[in-house]
């Protein structure tokens, strides 16, 4: 049994379904900390001012509410906290990992559709590589 696990979420059905695998795996007095990452765009030549800030809102905003969809999918008996952070996927997840000392992560190998979905398959990908410690990588 793990004491501390990590969900990142995309806002996708397919992290849903690693509040399953995250019930069984976690220990009577652990903790399960559920991750979104808002990736923040940056001003180039080719984008207003105004639009930059309105997406990264718009972005940090969707974030915020799937962590929150996420949490209240789980019995209030379990420990769970969210948290939110800004930055690219892969590298933001293995962060908050070690900063939280997570023994386990547990991520879905495909979020989004289309586009999206290759980013996401890719920052599973990248996690799996690269984190220190276990990985689920949860297959749709």
């Amino acid at each position: 049994m793990y004491k501390k696990i990590l969900l990142p979420t995309d806002g996708s059905e397919y992290s849903a379904r690693e509040i399953l695998r995250a019930t069984k795996l976690l220990a009577d007095d652990g903790e399960i900390i559920i991750l979104s990452v808002a990736v923040e765009i940056r001003k180039t030549a080719f984008h207003r001012s105004k639009d930059v800030e309105r997406t990264n809102k718009k972005a940090l905003k969707e974030a915020k509410q799937y962590v929150k969809e996420m949490k209240d999918a789980f019995d209030d008996s379990i420990n769970v906290k969210t948290k939110v952070v800004t930055g690219l996927p892969s590298e933001s997840i293995i962060n908050v990992a070690e900063e939280e000392n997570v023994d386990l992560i547990i991520i879905a190998s495909s979020g989004k559709s289309g586009l999206h979905r290759f980013v996401i398959g890719s920052v599973a990908e990248e996690v799996l590589k690269n984190a220190d410690m276990d990985v689920l990588l949860v297959h749709d």
